[in-house]
Parts: C-alpha cells; sequence; structure tokens
C-alpha cells in the first residue's frame, strides 16, 4: 500500500455579479483595463486555476500561469482543460477588446492543439490572444501558449458570436 502526503488549497473570489453590472457600460477595453488596474474583481475562474498577470490592448490579450500540482492529471502532467481555460480565456478576452459598450459575445467553438507536456518543471507559460478577424456577428481568435524558453506548448482557434447586450 502506497501512503501520499495530504495537500489543500484554499482561495478566495469576488462576487461575479459586481463585474458583470459594468457589461454594456464600458466598452471591453476598459473593462479589461478596469480589471488589470484593480478597479474590477477578476472572474473567479483566474482564482480557481491561479491565472496570473494580464496585459490588455485592443485585440490583444496576454496572461500567465505558473504550473501547480493542483493542475495535474493521473499522468503527472498539466490536465489539458486548464490548458485550454487558458487558451480559451486569451482568445476570447482579445475578442472583448474590440468590443464598444453595448455589446457582449460568447465563444462559438474552441479548437485547440496540445504539442508539448507541461510540469511543475516547465516554468511559468505565458498565453497570447489575438483577432485574426472581426465581423459584425462573429470573430475568429487565436492563442499561442509558450512556455519561458518561447516554444510553442498549445494553439487554439476560436469564433466568437457578437450581439447587443439588452
Amino acid at each position: 500500500m502506497t501512503q501520499t502526503q495530504e495537500r489543500s488549497r484554499t482561495f478566495t473570489w469576488s462576487d461575479p455579479a459586481a463585474g458583470a453590472a459594468h457589461l454594456g457600460r464600458r466598452s471591453g477595453l476598459e473593462l479589461m483595463r478596469a480589471m488589470i488596474a484593480g478597479e474590477l474583481a477578476a472572474p473567479p475562474i483566474m482564482h480557481l486555476i491561479d491565472m496570473s498577470r494580464m496585459e490588455a490592448e485592443e485585440g490583444r490579450v496576454a496572461v500567465e500561469l505558473l504550473p501547480q500540482e493542483f493542475h495535474y492529471n493521473p499522468l503527472g502532467t498539466v490536465h489539458g482543460g486548464v490548458l485550454s481555460t487558458l487558451l480559451d480565456t486569451a482568445a476570447a478576452c482579445a475578442v472583448h477588446t474590440t468590443l464598444p459598450a453595448g455589446v457582449g459575445y460568447t465563444s462559438l467553438d474552441l479548437n485547440v492543439k496540445l504539442l508539448r507536456p507541461v510540469t511543475v518543471d516547465t516554468g511559468t507559460l505565458r498565453c497570447e490572444g489575438t483577432v485574426l478577424q472581426r465581423g459584425r456577428r462573429t470573430a475568429l481568435a487565436e492563442a499561442r501558449l509558450t512556455d519561458p524558453a518561447n516554444r510553442l506548448v498549445a494553439h487554439a482557434t476560436s469564433t466568437c458570436l457578437i450581439f447587443p447586450l439588452p
């Protein structure tokens, strides 16, 4: 019988309704910059998987993540769902930065290619999302996840639906 050492993790987050109340009142870029500045709370998902250091400009968003044991799958590597969440965040938020006040979006699809295994020894990952094409109703974005040596770890494309907010 093998014994394992128990580990635990505790995290907190702010009420997501407080940030959502600003939707429609500010442009997407203004909302992203307010989160980065700490004027608005980051969404709970950022705390759940421990994303950090967000950057935003029109059509581009970058986030970082330091792989931790709590990200692991049974194979001893970071779970593909965690990496997909990073890719989805960067791609979709890049689209968000292009939207004026009163306009929202939602992801229609996410196509992910996982290219390298990630462990706690990999170091800080950087995920950069950019808008490739934005029309009136849809936008196409990509996200690139790289390791500290700037090697491509994963890549994704995402289509987002654009719509007026009520």
